[in-house]
């Protein structure tokens, strides 16, 4: 239908699975940031993203309970453009005294043929900002935010309405973008040739080499955009390429990042001896299952309205008090500890299951979600409605010799076998499209080694 769509078609885009959403990806993106940061008490959680699921819920909220978080720290939900990640992140790291989590989120639902269906990606990434020992130190920062239409998408579509390129990158890149980043320089006290790393996600051609000229930076500075291992991930992917940029820059070296939408941010970090660099791809980049299925994709967005016959015709009201009283168990995935002989149980109940314990009230929380675990058991249920059949479930021994009757995802059946080891992931459980409500829950999916 659109042979000039072929010249995009290449390299790879990341897909959601059915199951997953803004939130559920901010989930995976906070974890892994956070894994490396024990001990540092996180006082604010931001999440930005143009696709959040809920207009009237705090969706960050959800991201805090599922990364175990306490109730006290503030949470907040940005959007309104491409700049709500680096706007986010700009904010923080100019807000000293506390220590913030920011993540970028996007699943973008593009038309079908378009251009964007072919650069968009989906996707999280997450930066943690604060007090410590960082891997990268803000030394200057400007913004401009102005009414310049180049792409829109109004609040009950999908897809975006994109206005001509050439405009764009004449009238867009190279007139606003150069004065906030010589801002940003000169708040820095260095020099355009001194920057070792551009950092700018633009899917039009060979504008981040025309920005980066006049700006006066070195073309060898330029860093990959990643949009051929995972596509465009909007509102994220300033907080991806800054992510992946800080694994292959050494200490010492200034980081130059911008991010183009209704104005320009322009920040520049310099890292500090923390930082190490590596030729390694990160294994968060490398992750994922191979799929080359094109009307799948269709179906998991809802763009493609298969009949499911009666078996999906299950009403799947959510009582909100039940799910208010059972919060720290589903978002949060914690269980009981028995503080007299140590047996660890899922769900927590007055009671000790080990029956030669048999305590009562003596269960301490206890959260599953980063535990080792592998199958104990499996079946594959081809009859039961799931948006991406069969329904997998089975019983999951996890390494303090609990186990949890789960759903298993990210896989096919025969990749599912006895002593499997599996991850713990944040999933979308039910929709609910009568009340445009949907329930969260932790599933099981098998680990993969990158490239699998």
């Amino acid at each position: 239908m659109a042979p000039g769509l072929r010249g995009l078609a290449k390299g790879a885009r990341a897909m959601a699975n059915w199951d997953e959403d803004a939130i559920t990806m901010a989930v995976e993106a906070g974890r892994t940031a956070l894994r490396g940061a024990t001990g540092i008490s996180v006082d604010a959680l931001t999440l930005a993203s143009t696709t959040l699921p809920f207009a009237d819920r705090l969706n960050s909220a959800v991201v805090g309970a599922a990364l175990g978080m306490a109730r006290q720290p503030a949470a907040a939900d940005v959007g309104g453009g491409m700049r709500a990640g680096s706007s986010a992140l700009l904010r923080a790291l100019q807000t000293p005294g506390k220590n913030e989590l920011v993540i970028g989120s996007e699943r973008r639902i593009p038309t079908p043929a378009s251009t964007a269906e072919l650069n968009a990606g989906d996707g999280a990434a997450a930066v943690l900002v604060g007090e410590g020992d960082p891997l990268a130190i803000l030394r200057g920062a400007a913004s401009l935010s102005t009414d310049f239409v180049d792409h829109f998408r109004q609040t009950d579509r999908q897809g975006d309405y994109g206005w001509e390129e050439r405009w764009v990158r004449d009238e867009g890149f190279s007139k606003l973008v150069p004065p906030v980043v010589s801002q940003a320089l000169e708040a820095a006290g260095i020099d355009a040739d001194q920057i070792d790393h551009f950092v700018m996600p633009e899917q039009l051609r060979r504008v981040g080499a025309l920005v980066a000229k006049r700006v006066g930076v070195r073309p060898e500075a330029i860093v990959d955009t990643l949009f051929e291992q995972c596509g465009d991930t909007g509102a994220a992917h300033p907080l991806m390429m800054l992510a992946h940029t800080l694994t292959t820059a050494g200490p010492g070296q200034r980081i130059l990042l911008i991010q183009f939408g209704s104005g320009c941010d322009a920040m520049v970090l310099e890292t500090t001896a923390k930082a190490v660099a590596t030729k390694q791809v990160p294994a968060w980049l490398e992750g994922g299952q191979i799929e080359k299925n094109y009307l799948k994709y269709l179906s998991f967005t809802g763009q493609l309205d298969l009949e499911w016959g009666m078996r999906a015709e299950m009403d799947n009201k959510t009582a909100l008090t039940a799910a208010w009283r059972a919060e720290p168990m589903v978002n949060g995935f914690v269980g009981g500890s028995c503080t007299s002989c140590g047996t660890v149980q899922f769900p927590a109940s007055r009671i000790c299951v080990n029956p030669e314990c048999g305590a009562i009230d003596t269960q301490a929380p206890y959260r599953l979600a980063d535990d080792p675990a592998k199958v104990r058991s499996f079946t594959c249920d081809w009859l039961s409605y799931k948006p991406c059949p069969p329904f997998m479930f089975g019983h999951v021994e996890f390494g303090n010799r609990a186990r949890v009757l789960m759903e298993f995802t990210d896989c096919d059946p025969d990749e599912l076998a006895v002593d499997v080891p599996l991850d713990m992931v944040f999933r979308i459980k039910e929709l609910d499209p009568v009340r445009g409500f949907r329930r969260y829950f932790w599933k099981a999916k098998p680990q993969r080694k990158a490239g699998e």
